[in-house]
């Protein structure tokens, strides 16, 4: 038997962008928005009432932090955008996940290469009723693939199903949600 290497075509393979890719929640948006809104908040108090020994610097500190804080609404909006753009796909072999405004990122995991799987949330998330899945591969330090705005029900059938799969835990059929 000899070594073959045949060529592939690349125009016969399955493009990403032609995978159908459910949008996580619509709570996301808002959820990322309070977060940015709340960071930029804290940037332009700072900004505002930091104290300055220059006279002539003091007398521009207003418009500074007006500029700020106007920075801050256009980064909340670009979040909300980007927040209602992600989605994620979960199929027979992987996990894909695509994120990102102007720059796009899709990841897919394979999952025969999944170790471990954990759910996340802060108060902020848990307040709109979101979890964040984190996906572990070995030898990694941190999460290889993080899956945020999820609601908790759907979120939990995701982390049963990738479990079962790695043999850790019975395969449950997911239980119905509603989502506004």
């Amino acid at each position: 038997m000899s070594f073959r290497n045949p060529a592939i075509d690349p125009e016969a393979l399955p493009t990403l962008a032609s995978l159908p890719l459910s949008p996580v929640s619509p709570r996301l948006a808002p959820c990322q928005a309070v977060m940015v809104l709340v960071r930029w908040l804290v940037v332009t108090a700072v900004v505002l009432l930091f104290p300055v020994g220059d006279e002539a610097l003091a007398h521009w500190q207003p418009w500074l932090a007006s500029a700020t804080g106007g920075l801050g609404l256009i980064a909340v909006a670009l979040g909300w955008v980007e927040a209602r753009r992600r989605a994620y796909g979960l199929r027979e072999h992987d996990l894909i996940y695509r994120r990102g405004l102007l720059v796009r990122r899709t990841q897919v995991l394979p999952l025969v290469r999944l170790q471990h799987v954990e759910t996340l949330s802060h108060p902020v998330e848990r307040a709109f009723g979101l979890v964040r899945l984190a996906c572990f591969t070995a030898g990694g330090r941190g999460a290889d693939l993080v899956l945020e705005g999820l609601p908790a029900l759907r979120a939990e059938a995701v982390k049963q199903h990738l479990l079962a799969h790695l043999g850790g835990a019975p395969a449950e059929p997911p239980q119905s949600e509603k989502t506004p």
